[in-house]
């Protein structure tokens, strides 16, 4: 019964797309007298499905040969496209993250969107997203790769643009539609042509080929950076970072996903292509730059957020930025480990705020405050959280970061002291969330605030227990280094920059009326931060100004040139044939001689450089004189 479990792996992405399809006739309103619960709970046993058929894969998989899985899909010539699946601890591990967060999600899922009138296409929703993540998780092939985050791309504007009545939604989806579109386009480019180049897109082959290939710089580069661009969109990843936070207008329980493991699913996908972005170093400078860029500018924004989903999402951003700074310099197993911490403490953190958010009806850190003795279980699952992302004992982010500053200890000392300036600005500003939200007097949305229902409660103190025992899973799995090995430099300064940040937090000077400081500078950099760098606003004075300007020029030649050109054959047309009509005269000499005139005149054009023979032939009067009088 493993074996057949195992060998059929290849089915637990599908349990989710079943899911959506049977949530069908309810999202559809084809079923409507029992109301849109029972889609939910069809898309929920999916979803237990799927949990468990790949926790027995797992334990069958773990410490055993990966097996590989492959459906030839077409074969021409020397190209191969496959769907190929890889069945190993490493990439069954990875799927069962996303089905278990899934799942905790959509428990989370029925209490937040309760009362919403779209529930069945919410979770039909969900149960896509899901399909797509764990096909991303297994897959072996960057071309189904690339079919699957386009997958994610469409649900994701499907989910941030669900309640599309509200005007911000719209935008917010289109945004991230349209950002994540430049990024897979690009992508596409560097698939095509690993296709031509390569013969074949399985990760094995790629792997092989990257080994005994040898390209010249320029082609390298175009590779590298096209490969590159479709995760720096899928992690909001500077210069394509701003939809995160804009997606933040979506139901929050798609929002612990997107924030946990959707954005991991792109950096998932850029480990995989690492053996071959090593043939560009470019691509690998340029993969560091991104990420410490992202890293240093998204830990600053994040502390002038005053949106509690934003202040969070901009965290999302910062920690996917030294994932790519990991993967530049090709320490893949400080980017996993990284993930898979971030993935657990983030979705704990986005439950904690969706229960904040549904509570108060309120987003708005001002507004808030008092809420550690109304809502406990909340309270507790924001501290666990926060504690599990940020460099303090004993959570799975102290291990993450651990294993990234011994991976750069000496070999990159500038990136271990870019590891203590994130860590420090997060704990900073997870301190100042809690301080706004949970301590101090009640504010105008908080004075009745009682504790969520028991839907939303499990699956958060559920994630919370889970949250203490990650220490002990990655135990199990092998991944903590004996206590002999640790570097206890590394761990103090670790711990040091924690501890700073979050005293920092504790003691720094809070208004809740976030009243401008009247001193310049201050106020500069309160703005600076808050607007992100008013990067929007350079985009819109470079690439949508240039892009404006070049449709208004595009629309003129279009209208003035284009149009005017065929309306002037069609003037032509029109003269010539109303003029024509007066030449009938009913006498066969005069349409003989038309016909000759128009011969004579092709043959004319037909034979300038051809014969200069026949073109004097042609210009003898005298013979047509002779012809027309007969």
């Amino acid at each position: 019964m493993t074996e057949f479990l195992t060998q059929t792996s290849w089915w637990v992405p599908f349990y989710g797309l079943i899911g959506a399809v049977l949530t069908l006739p309810w999202s559809m309103g084809i079923i409507r007298r029992t109301g849109p619960r029972p889609a939910a709970y069809f898309n929920l046993l999916m979803t237990v499905l799927a949990f468990v058929h790949g926790t027995i894969v797992f334990r069958s998989t773990w410490n055993k040969e990966p097996q590989e899985l492959i459906l030839h899909w077409l074969t021409v010539a020397d190209l191969d496209l496959s769907f190929a699946i890889d069945i190993s601890s490493v990439t069954v591990g990875a799927m069962e993250l996303v089905t278990g967060l899934s799942l905790l999600a959509q428990l989370f899922a029925l209490g937040y969107m309760e009362k919403d009138w779209a529930l069945a296409r919410f979770f039909a929703l969900m149960g896509f997203f899901e399909g797509a993540m764990s096909g991303l998780a297994i897959s072996n092939s960057l071309f189904l790769t690339y079919a699957l985050l386009e997958m994610l791309t469409l649900s994701t504007y499907l989910l941030v643009g669900f309640w599309y009545a509200q005007p911000l939604v719209v935008t917010a989806a289109r945004d991230a539609f349209l950002t994540k579109r430049v990024g897979d386009v690009l992508l596409l480019m560097g698939v095509v042509a690993l296709a031509t180049m390569a013969g074949s897109l399985n990760f094995p082959d790629l792997y092989n080929w990257a080994e005994n290939t040898t390209l010249s710089p320029t082609v390298a580069t175009l590779l590298g950076l096209a490969l590159i661009a479709g995760p720096t969109g899928k992690c909001a990843q500077f210069p394509l970072h701003m939809w995160l936070d804009e997606a933040m207008e979506g139901p929050n329980p798609a929002s612990i996903l997107r924030n946990s493991v959707v954005v991991a699913g792109g950096a998932y996908v850029l480990i995989k292509l690492q053996p071959v972005l090593v043939l560009s170093p470019v691509a690998s400078i340029a993969l560091v730059v991104i990420g410490t860029t992202t890293a240093i500018g998204a830990s600053l924004v994040a502390i002038a957020q005053i949106d509690i989903k934003r202040a969070l999402s901009h965290s999302t951003s910062a920690y996917l930025g030294l994932v790519f700074i990991a993967v530049g310099y090709q320490w893949t197993g400080f980017a996993l480990m990284l993930l898979l911490a971030h993935g657990i403490a983030k979705a704990l953190l986005f439950m904690s705020a969706g229960s904040i958010v549904l509570t108060t009806n309120n987003q708005n850190l001002t507004e808030m405050g008092g809420l550690w003795s109304k809502m406990p279980a909340t309270t507790t699952a924001f501290i666990v959280g926060s504690a599990g992302l940020i460099g303090l004992l004993p959570l799975g982010g102290f291990w993450a970061l651990r294993l990234g500053m011994d991976d750069f200890w000496s070999y990159q000392p500038w990136i271990v002291a870019v590891l203590l300036l994130v860590n420090a600005l997060t704990a900073l500003n997870l301190t100042r969330v809690f301080r706004l939200t949970f301590l101090g007097p009640s504010g105008p949305k908080t004075r009745r605030a009682p504790e969520v229902a028991w839907p939303m409660a499990v699956p958060m103190v559920s994630l919370t227990i889970f949250t203490l025992f990650v220490p002990g899973m990655m135990q199990r799995l092998d991944l903590l280094p004996d206590w002999m090995y640790i570097n206890q430099d590394a761990v103090l300064l670790l711990v040091a920059s924690g501890l700073a940040g979050t005293a920092l937090g504790a003691t720094v000077d809070l208004q809740r009326t976030w009243s401008r400081p009247i001193q310049v500078p201050l106020r500069f950099v309160q703005d600076l931060l808050a607007y992100d760098f008013y990067v929007d606003r350079v985009y819109r004075y470079s690439v949508v100004f240039a892009v404006n300007q070049l449709s208004r020029l595009n629309s003129a030649i279009d209208r003035y040139i284009v149009d005017g050109l065929v309306n002037l054959v069609g003037l032509g047309t029109i003269f010539s044939g109303q003029s024509l009509k007066y030449s009938v005269s009913g006498q066969s000499q005069f349409y003989v001689l038309t016909i000759l005139l128009g011969t004579s005149v092709f043959a004319f054009l037909m034979s300038w450089f051809i014969d200069p023979e026949a073109v004097k032939a042609i210009l003898d009067w005298e013979f047509w004189r002779v012809a027309l009088s007969k």
